[in-house]
Formats: structure tokens, C-alpha cells, sequence
């Protein structure tokens, strides 16, 4: 009784896609409710696996443009120091970031450049080119809700950094800064003017 009343309740039945059927009913009942769930993972060779979800009210061409906003992440995302488009050639971009990172008494400043390249407004896949990390790559996936009037938000990396930092050290990072970036896009893309939307 309880799992049909989860699967059929409002809650559940008002946003339902692709990678978020992998979510339980109970997660997806957070999300809706403003919750951002994170979940990071060891991968082989020291690599971090982690996965941000997020429920924002607002179609996905504004999630995309908060989340293509590379030029301003500097004035809009925590802990960015410094960001902008270094080139776009129409199918592929090629942008950079420095900001801080750390927890407790750690803190250190890291730059990255990344290769991009998506399907407009569904997914955007990155990759590293050069800069503070051996491995750093991964998607933002961008889907409707049933409802035609949200969107949710994953992000998924691998992450490894080119600095001594033990991998529990980078989970608890991720942990901590991910929901911050979630929420930056979160409220970017909620307090776009309406536009002209497909």
C-alpha cells in the first residue's frame, strides 16, 4: 500500500525521466521538495565518482543558459574566482575556471580548462584539457518534468586531482561544494525574465 501510494502520489507522478528513474520514490519526493541529493563513489586508479540531482522550476533553455553562462559563473557560482569563454566554434567550446577549494584548515586555489560539447538545452559533456586535475570529466543532463514546467538537473563527474589529496578528502569537497553549484544554477535559471521558449 505504501509503494502505490508512492508511486501514484502527486509528488512522484509530477516529474518522472530518463535518469531519474534509477531514483527511488522517496528521493524523488526530495528533490521535489527542494532537496539537492549528492552521492560520490571511489572509481579505479584514485579516481572520485560523484552525481549532483536538482528540481528547478524553470524550462530546460534556461537551465541550459545558466549552466552555458561561462563568461558570468565568476558572479553567480560560489567559490569561482575567475571564469570566461576562451572559444567557440559553433559545436565545441572551449572554457576556463579558477576558483577555491578545501574544507578545514586545506584551501587551495585551482584552475581548469575544459573542452564542451552538447545537444542544446539536454546535455553538456566536459572534459579537461589542461590544469589542476589528471582526471576531470563528466555531463550536466538537463530533462523535463511531465508537467512542462521544471526541470531537473544532474551532474556527473570523475574527478581526480594532480595534488596530493586523499580520496575521502575529495568526496567530503564534493560533498560540500556541489550543492552550492546546484543551487547557483538553481536560482540563475529561476530568475531568468521568461523568454521566447520552444
Amino acid at each position: 500500500m505504501v509503494i502505490w501510494a508512492l508511486i501514484f502520489s502527486p509528488i512522484s507522478a509530477f516529474c518522472l525521466s530518463e535518469s531519474f528513474a534509477d531514483s527511488t520514490a522517496e528521493e524523488l519526493t526530495k528533490l521535489l521538495n527542494g532537496e539537492i541529493i549528492v552521492a560520490t563513489s571511489d572509481l579505479k586508479d584514485g579516481v572520485t565518482g560523484v552525481t549532483g540531482k536538482i528540481y528547478i522550476d524553470a524550462p530546460r533553455n534556461d537551465v541550459w543558459a545558466a549552466i552555458t553562462d561561462y563568461r558570468n559563473q565568476k558572479y553567480f557560482v560560489p567559490k569561482i574566482i575567475d571564469s570566461g569563454l576562451i572559444s567557440d566554434n559553433g559545436s565545441e567550446q572551449v572554457m576556463f575556471e579558477t576558483g577555491k577549494t578545501g574544507i578545514l584548515f586545506f584551501r587551495k586555489t585551482v584552475y581548469i580548462k575544459l573542452k564542451i560539447n552538447g545537444e542544446y538545452s539536454k546535455r553538456l559533456s566536459f572534459q579537461q584539457l589542461e590544469g589542476d586535475f589528471k582526471v576531470y570529466q563528466g555531463e550536466w543532463v538537463i530533462e523535463d518534468c511531465l508537467n512542462g514546467k521544471g526541470s531537473m538537473l544532474t551532474f556527473r563527474a570523475k574527478i581526480k586531482p594532480d595534488f596530493f589529496a586523499p580520496s575521502y578528502f575529495v568526496r567530503n569537497v564534493q560533498r560540500q561544494d556541489l550543492p552550492m553549484v546546484l543551487n547557483a544554477m538553481k536560482k540563475r535559471a529561476e530568475s531568468m525574465a521568461p523568454s521566447g521558449r520552444l
